[in-house]
C-alpha cells in the first residue's frame, strides 16, 4: 500500500511517501514546500514531481493519504478525513490557528486532487481518548466545559510509539500488541503484572505522558498546545490569574497578551537569547543566568510532571526520551534523572553521553526502571497507524 503523509504547517507543507505492507514501511519519497500560500497548487505540484520522477506511475498509485491533524471540537481518533474531520478542525480554530485551517485546507484538496485515494486523519489528542473525567475536567463552570474546555493531551503519535516501542524492548509483547491495535480495540485488560512508564517527548515543542498497560493515564498538556512544559516560545503552564492582571498593568490588549505568550515566551521569554536550545545551552555555558534559569526551570517541569506520574502509575517499569532534546540532549537526561536512585532510576553516565539519537537503553544493568531513548519518527507513526486502519 503506498501512503502519502501530509505535513500541512501555516505556511509550509511537506510530504513523505512509505510503502507499507505488514511488515513494515518504508519511504520512497519525500518532498517539501516554504513560504506556502496556494496548498492546491503545491499539492499538485508534488503528485506531479512524483510521477515526473518515476516514483509513481500515476498519481491513483497512491492508496491513502494520512494526516497528522492537531485538535478537533468534540472529535478525535484515528477516523477517516472526511467533512465531518473539516469541520471538527474549523470548530477549534481559534484554540490551534496555525494547525487546523491548514489541515482543513489540505485535506479538502487531496479530496479534490486523490479523489479515489482514502483519507485518514490521526489526531494528536487521539492517544488520550480513555483517561478518565478527573485527570481531563478542569474546575471551571459547566457552560465552559460545554464548550469542550477540558484537557486534551498532544504528541500523541509519538508517545503512542514510545508505548509500543518500549514495551517490545522491556519484553512485553502482550502490551505492544494491545497498543498496535489501541485504535481499532480500544484499551484491552493485562493479565499480571502492569507495564508502567514515562515518555518524555522534548523537543521544540514538549510534554510528558503516564502510560499504563500502553493506554495514557494523562499528560503534561491541556486545553490547548500552549500549555505544559516550557515550550521553545509558547509559555506552558501559566496562573489563570496572571493574564488579566498583565493586561491591566502592561496596558495590553488581549491579542497581544496571547502573541507575547506564544511567540515570546518559554526557553525565549527565559533566557532571551533563543527558542533553541542548542543556543540556550551555548549561552549558559558562557555564564549566562537567564540561559541557565531556562534550561532548569525545563529541567524542573519535566521532573515534576514524571514525578506526578510515577505516583499516579504506583511506580515505574521504563523512563524513555524522545525527539531533539530527548535524543540528543545527554546533559538533560542526566538532570532529569539526577538522585532518584531511591527510586530505582540508575542512569549510566557513560551511556547516557555517548547516546546520541540513537535508540538505546542507558540505565545501569542493575537498575530496576530501564532509562530508554528511542528516536521519534511521527511520519512513520502516522503511514503504520493508516495501514493498520485500512488493513
Amino acid at each position: 500500500m503506498l501512503v502519502l503523509v501530509a505535513n500541512l504547517g501555516s505556511t509550509s507543507f511537506k510530504y513523505r511517501l512509505f510503502r507499507m505492507d505488514g511488515n513494515g514501511g518504508e519511504v520512497i519519497a519525500k518532498g517539501g514546500y516554504e513560504r506556502v500560500t496556494d496548498y492546491a497548487a503545491v499539492i499538485d505540484d508534488a503528485l506531479t514531481a512524483l510521477q515526473r520522477d518515476g516514483v509513481i506511475a500515476s498519481p491513483d498509485e497512491i492508496e491513502a493519504v494520512g494526516f497528522k491533524t492537531v485538535l478537533g471540537k468534540d472529535l478525535s481518533g484515528c477516523v477517516m478525513a472526511d467533512q465531518q474531520v473539516i469541520a471538527a478542525l474549523e470548530g477549534f480554530t481559534a484554540v490551534a490557528p496555525a494547525h487546523n485551517p491548514p489541515y482543513a485546507a489540505g485535506i479538502a484538496q487531496f479530496e479534490k486532487s486523490l479523489p479515489n485515494a482514502r483519507l485518514v486523519a490521526l489526531f494528536e489528542t487521539a492517544f488520550y481518548q480513555w483517561t478518565s473525567p478527573a485527570s481531563y475536567s478542569y474546575a471551571i463552570p459547566s457552560v465552559w466545559r460545554d464548550i469542550g474546555i477540558r484537557r486534551y493531551g498532544f504528541h500523541g503519535a509519538s508517545h503512542k510509539f514510545i508505548a509500543e516501542r518500549s514495551a517490545e524492548l522491556c519484553g512485553r509483547e502482550d502490551v505492544a500488541e494491545i497498543v498496535r491495535r489501541l485504535y481499532l480495540d480500544g484499551p484491552q485488560p493485562v493479565e499480571g503484572k502492569p507495564f508502567r512508564v514515562i515518555s518524555c517527548h522534548l523537543g521544540g515543542s514538549s510534554s510528558v505522558t503516564g502510560i499504563r498497560n500502553g493506554v495514557a493515564i494523562g499528560s503534561s498538556m491541556g486545553f490547548s498546545p500552549q500549555s505544559g512544559l516550557p515550550q521553545n516560545n509558547r509559555v506552558g503552564d501559566l496562573d489563570s490569574g496572571a493574564i488579566p492582571y498583565a493586561m491591566r498593568t502592561l496596558g495590553i490588549s488581549l491579542d497581544e497578551a496571547e502573541r507575547q505568550l506564544t511567540k515570546e515566551s518559554g526557553l525565549l521569554g527565559l533566557s532571551g537569547v533563543s527558542n533553541d536550545i542548542r543556543d540556550v545551552n551555548a549561552a549558559a555555558l558562557e555564564g549566562n543566568p537567564d540561559a541557565q534559569l531556562a534550561i532548569d526551570s525545563l529541567v524542573h517541569s519535566i521532573r515534576h510532571w514524571t514525578g506526578a506520574f510515577q505516583f499516579e502509575l504506583g511506580g515505574l517499569d521504563a523512563l524513555v526520551f524522545t525527539a531533539g532534546i530527548g535524543e540528543n540532549g545527554a546533559a538533560t537526561r542526566a538532570a532529569v534523572c539526577k538522585d532518584l536512585e531511591a527510586f530505582g532510576i540508575h542512569l549510566d553516565p557513560a551511556k547516557n553521553e555517548a547516546c546520541r539519537a540513537t535508540e538505546s537503553v542507558i540505565s545501569t544493568d542493575d537498575s530496576s526502571v530501564k532509562i530508554i531513548v528511542i528516536p521519534a519518527n511521527e511520519e512513520l507513526v502516522l503511514a503504520r497507524e493508516v495501514y493498520r486502519k485500512l488493513s
